[in-house]
């Protein structure tokens, strides 16, 4: 008896719905703010000028590259202290050990992403003849940026984005919302908070209401994905494969390459 009570102690104690979307909302904002707060002390222990501190904190690659370190470091960090606290760690959220067969399902997973948003935006264009599709989404960078300045922008869109966003989003979050509720309701809540938390990279121009269609319907793919596979590697593939590319058109990588 004694044998049997140890290991159901040991066994990961997973975590309900309302934890696991008020903990993702918390850990998305404490870590932008946290990370905008440290990035902000730098100039003052180095004695800039105003100028050259916001000069230095809006048009830098180095520091823009710096917040986005910062950032998902932090939010992972505190998936992982969380997920510690409950006995648990990545590998019970789906960060499995990699497999050469999760690069097959991470480009048929693009394919189908990329088939739904084709539909998804003509029907969104039906029902929503308004719908700005040429709206820019902020960055935070400069695509006019040439050479080596390029570097720390690529890790920052295409590297750590979908590391991150996917250990918490589809990993924390969704497995959070599958210990109660079922699979689709669960993708779709995932979604919604993912497609939400880019509405507002627009900027100036408004709500970016085409991001957020666009992101959830990655988000729903991912999810499926996430479901079919059990792990988390095959999404992290498929959204470096969709912000790669992106990034590519955005910033004229081509012209390199002539």
């Amino acid at each position: 008896m004694e044998d049997v009570h140890n290991a159901s102690d040991a066994r990961p104690r997973l975590y309900g719905p309302w934890a696991a979307v008020i903990i993702t909302v918390g850990i998305y904002f404490g870590s932008q703010i946290s990370a905008g707060v440290l990035l902000a002390v730098i100039p003052g222990l180095l004695r800039w000028t105003p100028k050259h501190a916001d000069a230095w904190l809006n048009d830098n690659v180095w520091a823009q590259f710096l917040f986005v370190a910062i950032a998902e470091t932090l939010a992972l960090w505190l998936v992982y202290k969380f997920l510690k606290h409950r006995q648990a760690g990545f590998r019970d959220i789906g960060l499995d050990k990699p497999k050469l067969g999760y690069i097959f399902r991470a480009l048929t997973g693009f394919g189908l992403y990329f088939v739904l948003y084709i539909v998804g935006l003509i029907i969104a264009t039906k029902l929503w003849p308004g719908l700005n599709t040429d709206q820019k989404q902020e960055l935070g960078f400069n695509t006019a940026t040439k050479g080596i300045d390029l570097l720390p922008i690529f890790i920052s869109l295409v590297i750590l984005p979908p590391i991150a966003e996917e250990i918490v989003m589809r990993g924390f979050l969704y497995s959070g919302l599958k210990t109660k509720l079922t699979v689709g309701l669960s993708a779709l809540i995932t979604s919604a908070l993912f497609a939400a938390a880019h509405l507002g990279e627009g900027g100036k121009s408004g709500l970016l209401w085409i991001a957020a269609i666009d992101t959830f319907i990655l988000s729903v793919v991912l999810c499926y994905v996430r479901e079919k596979t059990g792990s988390l590697w095959p999404g992290i593939g498929i959204h470096m494969i969709k912000n790669g590319l992106a990034f590519v058109l955005l910033f004229n990588v081509v012209q390199y390459f002539k």
